[in-house]
């Protein structure tokens, strides 16, 4: 579960940051990496956020978990684009009956692309630790953001917690009856686990659809009042995003 607390949103200078100030500065950054067409400035941001992970005290272990993902698909499409796209080969190999061949353009784009994927991962996951949901959600209704689009996201994000312990009931319970002693029965068990929490997710959803219904609510999810913009904190954001969209012109 620490890889979801709370805990590491509050206690450094981030946190202090008006969310919707955090919000609108990673967009325009996501906005320069995804448009990037080299890797030199999505690597940059990768290195940027990476130092300010470690500056907010956040256990390099939790920043990997975060980034785990989208490494392993960044590193499948550099394979990808390595093995199967391009022009220029380097090597090419016969392997039972089938060719095989590197090529340097393809390298050079996968990891363009690989490069992209790490650095708007990076920034999503630095907003990530530096926000509470409360005040992530507070900031997308201030953007504008589609309220049904607010309300599964509240949803969703209650109820991860509530799955998650399920599952583990449900899986040391499995683990304790040599559930997973074996390649076979260990697919077995997991086949049971995962039917089961289906079962319980639309369990959940109608216990708490009607449970709202009872208690009047009529689709209107009242959000934080908004606090002025600092002054200051728009000055630095303006100095922060100039002094990206400097490096993304290089």
């Amino acid at each position: 579960m620490e890889l979801f607390s709370e805990y590491f949103k509050k206690g450094h200078i981030l946190s202090k940051i008006d969310a919707r100030v955090k919000l609108l500065v990673s967009l325009t950054i996501l906005v320069m990496v995804l448009s990037y067409k080299a890797f030199v400035f999505p690597l940059l941001v990768l290195g940027l956020c990476t130092l300010l992970t470690l500056g907010m005290k956040i256990p390099l272990r939790v920043f990997l978990l975060r980034v785990s993902q989208p490494l392993f698909i960044a590193s499948m499409i550099v394979i990808l684009k390595f093995l199967f796209s391009g022009n220029d080969a380097l090597f090419s190999l016969h392997i039972v009956g089938i060719k095989l061949s590197g090529h340097k353009d393809g390298l050079i784009e996968g990891l363009k692309i690989a490069s992209r994927i790490l650095g708007a991962t990076s920034v999503i996951a630095v907003l990530g630790f530096s926000t509470p949901l409360t005040e992530f959600i507070a900031g997308l209704s201030w953007l504008r953001v589609p309220r049904g689009f607010i309300e599964v996201l509240m949803f969703a994000y209650r109820y991860i917690f509530v799955l998650f312990e399920d599952a583990m009931v449900i899986y040391n319970a499995q683990k304790n009856r040599l559930g997973y002693s074996n390649i076979r029965r260990g697919l077995v068990s997991f086949g049971t686990l995962a039917g089961s929490l289906v079962l319980k997710a639309f369990e959940h959803s109608h216990n708490i659809t009607v449970s709202m219904i009872q208690r009047g609510y009529d689709g209107n999810i009242p959000m934080l009042k908004h606090k002025p913009f600092s002054l200051s904190e728009v000055f630095v954001s303006v100095l922060l995003i100039s002094a990206m969209g400097v490096l993304w012109k290089i």
